[in-house]
C-alpha cells in the first residue's frame, strides 16, 4: 500500500473518468476495468494483499443477496410497463382538465404525473423517456426550450421524492457511510442513531415537496404567458368512466407510495402491488400484443442486467480503492483542511455536482458517494442533512445542459426539434435559481430536514464495524485453514 501510495486511488477515478468519456464502453466494464489493472499493479508492487481479493467473490454473492436489490427489476419493470401502457396517459389527461381553470393545465399536468410516477419510475432515463413520449405533444403553446426545460424537470422529481429507487439505494448508501463517519477522528456519535433508508425519506419530503411548489409556479407562470398570447385551448369534457379510472389510478399509487413512506410496506412489497396490478390491468384491458410483452420483458432484463453489472463492477473497483487507502486519505484531507468544515463541504458538494453532470444517477449512489458522503457527514455533522444535499446536488447537475442526463435525453426523445442552447439555457434558469435556492437553504438551516423525524429508538453501546475492522475480518478469514469456512464468513460479512 506504501509503495503505491494512498493518492493511487485518485488515479483511478481520473483513469475511469477519461475512459467513460473517450470510449463509450459501458461504465460497468470500465470499472471492472480499471479496478483489475490497478489490482494488479498493486499485486505487483506488493502493495495488496492477495488474499483479500480472493474473497471478493463471496463477498459479491452476499451483496447480490441483498434484500433490497429484489426491489431494482421491479421498478424497472414499472417504469418500462408504465412507457407501453396507457395509464400515464389517462392520468395526464385527467389533471390536464383538473387543472384547466388555472390557465396552466399542461404545464402543471406535466410536473403532476411526474411526482406520481416517477417515483415509482425507477430512474430519470425512464421518466425522461415516459414524458417525453406524453407531454411534447401536450405543450405546443410553449417554445421548444420552454417545453423541453418542463419535460427534463419532470423526469428529476423522482431524484428527490420518496419512496423512488434512487432515494432507496442512496438511503442504504447513507447507512453505510454514517457507519464509516463514526468511525472517523474526531466524529462523535453521540445520542445520534445510524441513519436508515425511512430517515432519508423523513428528511427529503419537505425539501422535495417545496422545490415542486415552486417549480409549479415557475411553470404557472409561463403558461399564462404564453396563453395569454394564444388564448385558451379548448378541452374536451371527461367521461365519468374516465374519470373513476384516473381517481383510481391516483389512489392506488397514492396508497402504494404513502405506505412506504409511513413504513407499512417495504419498497419490495410495494414495487410488486404494483407490479400485479399494472400487468392485471393490461391483461384485462388486452392493452398488450404478445410482441410489445415481449419487448417490455427484454428492455427489462437488460436495464435490470446492467444495473446489477453496475453494482458488481462499482463494488469491484471501491474494494481497490480502500484497499490502497485511499478514501481513508481523502477523509484526513477533508478534516484537515485549512478551510472551515462548512466550507470543505460545500466543495465537496460541488465536486459531486461536477461528477453528476457526466454520471447518472445510480453511478453516482455506486461509486462516487460511497467514497465522500463518510467524511461530508464528519464535517456537517449529520447524515440526514447530507442525504438531503447530496440528493438536491445530483438533481441541479441532470438540469445543467449540455451533459445534464435529464436535459440530454429530453432533447433526444421530445421530437420538439432542434434547440438553441442559449434558449434552453434561459428557459431551465427559473428553475435552476429554485433549486439553488432550497440548496442553500438546507445547507444553511439543517432543521428544515428534520421536521418529519421518526422518534429516536434506544442508542446501542456497541460501536458500529469500520471499514478498517471489516478488512481485517476479510483477511482473517482468508488465512483459515478450512475452505468451507471463509465462505460462510465471507457470505455472513457481505450480509
Amino acid at each position: 500500500m506504501a509503495m503505491l501510495g494512498a493518492t493511487a486511488g485518485l488515479w483511478m477515478l481520473l483513469v475511469l473518468g477519461v475512459l467513460i468519456a473517450v470510449t463509450g464502453l459501458p461504465v460497468w466494464a470500465l470499472l471492472i476495468g480499471v479496478a483489475s489493472a490497478f489490482a494488479a499493479l498493486g499485486l505487483a508492487a506488493g502493495s495488496l494483499d492477495l488474499s483479500i481479493l480472493a474473497a471478493l467473490p463471496m463477498r459479491m454473492v452476499g451483496l447480490l443477496e441483498h434484500d433490497l436489490l429484489q426491489a431494482l427489476p421491479l421498478y424497472v419493470f414499472v417504469g418500462v410497463l408504465l412507457q407501453h401502457l396507457t395509464v400515464a396517459d389517462r392520468l395526464f389527461s385527467s389533471c390536464e382538465r383538473l387543472l384547466h381553470r388555472s390557465g396552466a393545465a399542461a404545464s402543471l399536468a406535466a410536473l403532476g404525473v411526474g411526482a406520481l410516477i416517477a417515483p415509482m419510475n425507477g430512474s430519470v432515463a425512464s421518466s425522461s423517456a415516459l414524458l417525453a413520449r406524453l407531454v411534447a405533444p401536450r405543450l405546443g403553446r410553449l417554445q421548444a426550450a420552454q417545453a423541453t426545460a418542463l419535460i427534463s424537470v419532470a423526469a428529476t422529481i423522482g431524484v428527490v421524492v420518496p419512496p423512488s429507487l434512487v432515494l432507496i439505494l442512496l438511503g442504504d448508501a447513507m447507512l453505510r457511510a454514517h457507519t464509516e463517519a463514526s468511525n472517523l477522528p474526531g466524529f462523535v456519535l453521540g445520542s445520534q442513531r445510524i441513519v436508515n433508508t425511512q430517515d432519508v425519506f423523513n428528511a427529503a419530503l419537505l425539501p422535495a415537496l417545496v422545490v415542486l411548489l415552486l417549480w409549479a409556479a415557475v411553470a404557472w407562470w409561463r403558461a399564462r404567458a404564453a396563453r395569454d398570447e394564444q388564448g385558451a385551448p379548448v378541452m374536451a369534457p371527461a367521461s365519468a368512466r374516465q374519470s373513476l379510472l384516473s381517481l383510481l389510478v391516483v389512489s392506488t399509487i397514492v396508497a402504494l407510495l404513502g405506505s412506504v413512506f409511513a413504513g407499512k410496506l417495504y419498497a419490495v412489497e410495494a414495487a410488486a402491488t404494483g407490479c400485479v396490478l399494472l400487468v392485471s390491468g393490461a391483461l384485462v384491458s388486452r392493452s398488450l400484443q404478445w410482441a410489445q410483452w415481449r419487448l417490455v420483458l427484454s428492455d427489462t432484463l437488460a436495464l435490470s442486467g446492467a444495473l446489477f453489472a453496475l453494482l458488481v463492477g462499482a463494488t469491484t473497483f471501491s474494494l481497490i480503492f480502500r484497499l490502497l487507502g485511499s478514501d481513508r486519505w481523502i477523509a484526513e484531507l477533508l478534516l484537515n483542511s485549512a478551510w472551515s468544515p462548512r466550507t470543505t463541504a460545500a466543495l465537496v458538494l460541488l465536486a459531486v455536482a461536477l461528477c453528476a453532470w457526466v454520471l447518472d444517477a445510480f453511478e453516482m449512489i455506486f461509486v462516487v458517494i460511497p467514497i465522500v458522503a463518510p467524511p461530508l457527514i464528519a464535517m456537517l455533522g449529520d447524515a440526514q442533512q447530507t442525504a438531503v444535499l447530496l440528493l438536491l446536488v445530483l438533481q441541479l447537475s441532470f438540469l445543467i445542459p449540455p451533459m445534464g442526463y435529464a436535459v440530454l435525453i429530453a432533447r433526444a426523445r421530445a421530437g420538439l426539434g432542434a434547440v438553441a442552447m442559449a434558449a434552453l439555457l434561459r428557459a431551465l434558469l427559473p428553475f435552476v435559481v429554485v433549486q439553488c435556492a432550497v440548496t442553500a437553504l438546507v445547507f444553511a438551516a439543517p432543521w428544515t430536514v428534520h421536521r418529519l423525524d421518526a422518534a429516536a429508538p434506544v442508542v446501542s453501546g456497541t460501536a458500529p464495524e469500520s471499514e478498517q475492522d471489516i478488512e481485517q475480518q476479510m483477511r482473517d478469514m482468508a488465512q483459515q485453514a478450512d475452505p468451507a469456512e471463509p465462505a460462510a464468513s465471507a457470505t455472513k460479512l457481505a450480509e
